[in-house]
């Protein structure tokens, strides 16, 4: 069997050894072909650096690694192309981001014997060798550029170094505007997308790729790749599994896998493991969390509009927006409202939704060990369906919260908080069929709990009575009659001042 490229972005050491290597070549050809500045926005660990690479060796027209791929007899290998590769580490402040620049202009005139001059800045550098580049090999030049605002995600926890480093590299790529005739190609790619007139302003033709269904698969491995090239690693797998764990990405084209998803299970004996989730969850999270009266049990299925995940500015930045762009929520569907777009977004899979509410209550709680002890009862409980024991693991759960994280924020006056604490608990158990605001003919479940043949129905009231009642005077229950063998209601009351419930009560109504 070929070997797995887990870590490797190197295209050409992955076609001079035997590793696997999933044909991306036709979308690199239709976006040759189609245009000449592109963007495109993935989450981290996509493949979008191998991707990059993979045009770099196509415009250096290095055809001897492309035998036997789609673009093979289809491009002109005639033709070499200059091209200028930059790529952004992490810079913690501007004077780290310019050093990184020239660390990157340095690199790529050593490789084109190409020299600017030592006393530009950094821009003026880029354009200079722009234009030299092209005297020197009287041919067009490739720009492409990977990570394109990693040094300004990573200093949203700083936000004044995130926008200098955001005016730095404003200033880098108007060059590539400037020197339009001097370029044959560009692309650029990165986890998020600012607007263009905070990072790209006059590049008013860069095409950004990042929802067009005709790209949708340009990264990541969808079910059928998977079947292809992965056959002999997956053979006695459970397929259903694999997909309901690390499958459900979407960007209007098919639903793909996260490639290291896919090669971390194999390469770790096939165990089901938060691969991705566990690479790195930026701490600012935290920050814009804090920030505003989430619920997050509505990212189960948040409705947003076609703006909000869109692009974003550093001074008007959305949690949804973050969440989306950074591949903790994805499109579960797209709908047309008149002259408008929306999308329904919701967690990709299993891995993401416990990974990413247990990381949120870890914030909250204080004692780790208290959490999981709950958790694991929470566990039994409901599969037992042993409801006597739910007050008492729910009281508990709420003393163990960490108020001090929310000095100064009311955050304890709003129902969604407490929905919130007992989604995170239920999600982050390993619960993978909840759903928020289910609609019902006679209106909106607070929360519905599937397990087996079972479901858990909640409703809460903050500083008020009731919550049973109204699950049994709108019936929310009927919807699942015909579809569970063993029905439960379950009524929580919260009170604002002790920041706990103050009554629970349930029944099994089938």
């Amino acid at each position: 069997m070929k070997k797995l490229p887990i870590g490797i972005q190197t295209f050409s050491e992955i076609r001079e050894d035997t590793y696997i290597y999933i044909d991306k070549t036709k979308f690199a050809y239709n976006l040759i072909k189609g245009y000449k500045y592109v963007f495109l926005s993935r989450p981290r660990r996509f493949g979008k650096s191998l991707f990059l690479d993979t045009l770099s060796e196509i415009f250096k027209a290095n055809k001897r690694y492309f035998k036997g791929l789609f673009i093979y007899d289809k491009w002109d290998w005639s033709i070499k192309y200059p091209v200028i590769k930059l790529s952004f580490t992490n810079s913690r402040s501007s004077k780290e981001l310019i050093s990184n620049i020239f660390k990157n202009l340095d690199l790529v005139q050593k490789e084109l014997n190409v020299t600017c001059k030592k006393d530009y800045n950094y821009s003026l550098c880029f354009a200079d060798l722009i234009q030299k580049t092209y005297e020197k090999y009287n041919q067009k030049v490739v720009i492409l550029i990977d990570e394109y605002d990693k040094a300004i995600l990573d200093n949203l926890d700083q936000i004044e170094v995130a926008k200098e480093n955001r005016e730095i590299l404003k200033s880098l790529y108007t060059q590539i505007k400037d020197n339009d005739r001097y370029i044959k190609f560009a692309f650029l790619t990165g986890v998020s997308k600012f607007s263009k007139a905070s990072i790209f302003s006059g590049l008013n033709n860069l095409r950004d790729i990042s929802l067009i269904p005709e790209f949708g698969d340009i990264c990541g491995y969808t079910q059928n790749e998977l079947d292809i090239y992965f056959k002999d690693f997956l053979a006695n797998i459970d397929k259903e599994k694999l997909k309901k764990w690390y499958n459900g990405y979407n960007f209007l084209g098919s639903k793909v896998y996260n490639p290291f998803d896919i090669l971390l299970f194999i390469d770790s004996g096939y165990k089901f493991d938060n691969y991705w989730f566990n690479t790195g969850t930026p701490t600012f999270l935290i920050k814009l969390f804090k920030k505003d009266r989430y619920n997050l049990a509505e990212f189960e299925e948040l409705r947003v509009s076609s703006s909000l995940i869109d692009a974003f500015d550093i001074e008007y930045i959305n949690f949804e927006t973050v969440l989306f762009q950074s591949g903790y929520l994805t499109i579960k569907e797209e709908i047309q409202r008149r002259n408008r777009i929306e999308y329904i977004l919701t967690y990709p899979n299993i891995e993401v939704k416990v990974s990413f509410t247990d990381y949120i209550l870890n914030f909250l709680v204080q004692n780790r060990t208290l959490k999981y002890k709950l958790q694991d009862r929470l566990i039994d409980t409901l599969e037992k369906s042993n409801l006597n024991e739910l007050k008492d693991i729910l009281v508990s759960m709420f003393a163990s919260i960490a108020y001090n994280n929310f000095t100064n924020n009311p955050i304890a006056n709003y129902e969604g908080f407490y929905a919130s604490i007992i989604y995170a608990y239920f999600a982050g158990a390993g619960f993978d069929d909840i759903k928020a605001e289910d609609v019902t003919s006679s209106g909106r479940v607070d929360l519905s709990v599937f397990l087996d043949r079972k479901v858990y129905i909640f409703e809460f009231k903050l500083n008020s009575k009731g919550a049973l009642q109204q699950i049994k005077e709108k019936e929310y229950y009927k919807k699942y009659l015909n579809s569970f063998d063993e029905i439960y209601i379950v009524g929580i009351e919260f009170n604002p001042d002790t920041k706990n419930i103050t009554n629970l009560e349930w029944e099994r109504v089938k």
